[in-house]
């Protein structure tokens, strides 16, 4: 993985994979921390949607009239899949949640020091 800070060179900002925009090394851990975020919830989006399809879409090609009687109108089969695109969307927008580990760190003002005595 390369790593390039903002303030470098043209081309080590272009070749690298991760560019930090400030001068500030604290921020690769909540880099890396926002990358873990993000493959956790695309692996919680395909869980789901593969799920899902799994049960509803036999349900809505009729697989379960003969057995049990249960048939899914083709206007409710849309309606659960538009549900299920936005139940995705929901869970994706989380991210914009996403607060670094670091963020109390980095950002903490200066702690009040005792004046000298004279």
């Amino acid at each position: 993985m390369g790593l390039a800070i903002g303030t470098g060179t043209d081309i080590a900002i272009e070749s690298a994979d991760v560019v930090l925009m400030s001068g500030d090394l604290r921020n690769v851990a909540n880099a890396v921390a926002l990358g873990a975020a993000t493959i956790r919830n695309i692996r919680e989006n395909l869980a789901w949607e593969f799920g899902y399809n799994i049960v509803l879409i036999p349900v809505a090609a009729g697989l379960l009239y003969p057995a049990f009687g249960i048939l899914l109108s083709p206007v409710f089969a849309g309606l659960a899949m538009a549900f299920s695109s936005a139940s995705v969307l929901a869970n994706a927008l989380r991210l914009r949640r996403f607060s670094p580990p670091l963020a109390a760190i980095i950002h903490r003002e200066p702690a009040l020091q005792p004046a000298p005595a004279e």
